[in-house]
């Protein structure tokens, strides 16, 4: 869709904004990236999102699409002409949206994008709760590194270092630790 207008509204280390950032990369569309302080939400923000007043929200010609996996779905119509992120088959749609049925292919699908983001963040789970995700979980942990091989994917994802010291900046804010 040449000539779209497409704004992100994120907040860098959000994982529900990391789903839309991969999803667009997958699709190869434009965007512009706006991060939001979500202790101070903007009138834009406001303005976008009036029911939840969360991030991430797109904004594709002027109208705001709000929630990450809504969002993506969306992604996936509008450029259909793109890298499909759910099959077009309707059952197996449903089925890709409840089970990882494709998570060992290397086209990177609905769920891969939905749970994606939540790898960068795995370092401060297993830093502050003193266990590690690979020992429990190596499976997992595998597939995350094979999808990281992924431009569209690595390139859209936070460092864990920097989402970690985020945590312990905001468990510190707060008086956590």
């Amino acid at each position: 869709m040449a000539g779209d207008q497409v704004t992100l509204l994120d907040f860098w280390a959000s994982p529900f904004g990391m789903r839309v950032r991969i999803a667009l990369a997958e699709k190869g569309v434009k965007y512009e990236y706006s991060d939001k302080d979500l202790r101070n939400k903007s009138a834009l923000l406001l303005q976008m999102n009036p029911v939840h007043k969360k991030i991430p929200v797109l904004v594709h010609n002027g109208k705001p699409v709000c929630e990450s996996l809504i969002i993506v779905q969306y992604i996936d119509e509008a450029w259909k002409d793109k890298a499909p992120l759910l099959p077009s088959d309707p059952y197996q749609g449903v089925q890709s949206r409840f089970w990882a049925d494709f998570v060992d292919k290397k086209t990177l699908g609905y769920v891969d994008v939905a749970l994606l983001p939540f790898y960068c963040w795995f370092y401060a789970y297993e830093t502050i709760g003193n266990f590690s995700i690979e020992a429990d979980c190596p499976k997992l942990i595998a597939y995350c590194k094979r999808c990281l091989q992924k431009e569209s994917v690595s390139k859209s994802l936070e460092d864990p270092q920097k989402v970690s010291d985020f945590v312990v900046m905001m468990r510190k804010k707060l008086g956590l630790d």
